[in-house]
């Protein structure tokens, strides 16, 4: 018969107690996520007369009414999140996987090198400056698709995470068996390697698309091509310039709406919903991973 350890084992008044801990900070992180959706359900004016509510006041869908007519605009910038978020979590996952695993192979003759480029280059930085001149004048990104993408591909907190996970997780006689049975060092990573540390690949992935996903901070910088917005900068023109809301409208047409009734309050709320939807329903996917990985890649090594 099995019996869980003493380690293991809780009193029922500690579990109670460690329920109500969690309940609670579960309701902190869901009730700002209501009053958001709820917000964006409510009608302006009911909103400017009684402020925010947890429960929509004059329940109004004018808000999304007006953010979806703006059409291409929304839906494009929609495009540009999702592919910026699918091609540079794959390069992210890619580059950072790779880094992580030359600096675990202990028969790697530069890995100290690289390891101490690594810790120096997140430690220490030059600064805004000349980051802003080597993406403008020395890499060209201004204006390109590339400036969305390639500034986040590269995270040393990442492969440390994922060095720490293949160290606890993989043990070097598997690399050794490759390398007796003829696998190259490709193969070995790609069909050994890669099949046995899923976990960690999927947390990487993860923490990747999520800071992809909420970037506004590259287009902030880079981008002045309207057409290379993201979702989360054409939200930040709106927290920022409410008027931006008219501009659009003005340029489409679609709506009808002057500038006096634009769903000002209630607007912003609606873009954020949209903007939080995909990244939410993807989490699921990732879960099952996620716990595993962050677990073990968080223990020092």
């Amino acid at each position: 018969m099995h019996t869980k350890s003493r380690f293991l084992q809780i009193s029922a008044i500690s579990e109670a107690i460690l329920h109500i801990f969690f309940g609670i900070v579960t309701l902190a992180c869901l009730i700002p996520l209501w009053a958001v959706i709820s917000i964006s359900l409510s009608d302006d004016n009911k909103i400017r007369q009684s402020g925010y509510r947890l429960w929509p006041v004059g329940f109004s869908a004018k808000s999304y009414d007006f953010v979806l007519s703006q059409g291409r605009a929304i839906w494009h910038a929609y495009g540009i999140t999702i592919l910026v978020t699918i091609v540079g979590t794959v390069l992210c996952v890619l580059v950072v996987s790779m880094y992580a695993y030359i600096l675990f192979r202990k028969d790697f003759k530069y890995r100290k090198f690289f390891t101490f480029i690594g810790f120096f280059t997140m430690l220490i930085n030059a600064g805004l400056v000349p980051w802003y001149i080597v993406c403008v004048n020395v890499l060209h990104l201004k204006d390109t698709i590339y400036a969305l993408i390639l500034p986040y591909v590269m995270n040393m907190w990442y492969v440390l995470i994922f060095r720490t996970y293949l160290s606890m997780s993989l043990p070097d006689s598997i690399i050794e068996s490759a390398k007796i049975d003829g696998a190259g060092e490709f193969t070995t990573f790609f069909r050994i390697v890669v099949p046995l540390v899923k976990p960690g690949l999927a947390t990487i992935a993860l923490f990747a698309a999520i800071t992809y996903w909420n970037d506004w901070w590259l287009p902030f910088m880079l981008i002045e091509n309207e057409k290379l917005y993201n979702l989360q900068y054409m939200m930040y023109r709106v927290q920022q310039k409410i008027q931006y809301l008219a501009e659009i409208a003005g340029k489409l047409g679609a709506s009808g709406i002057v500038p006096t009734d634009l769903p000002t309050e209630s607007a912003r709320m609606a873009m954020a919903v949209l903007g939080m939807g995909p990244i939410v329903l993807a989490y699921p996917f990732f879960q099952r991973y996620f716990v595993k990985g962050l677990t073990i890649g968080a223990i020092k090594g």
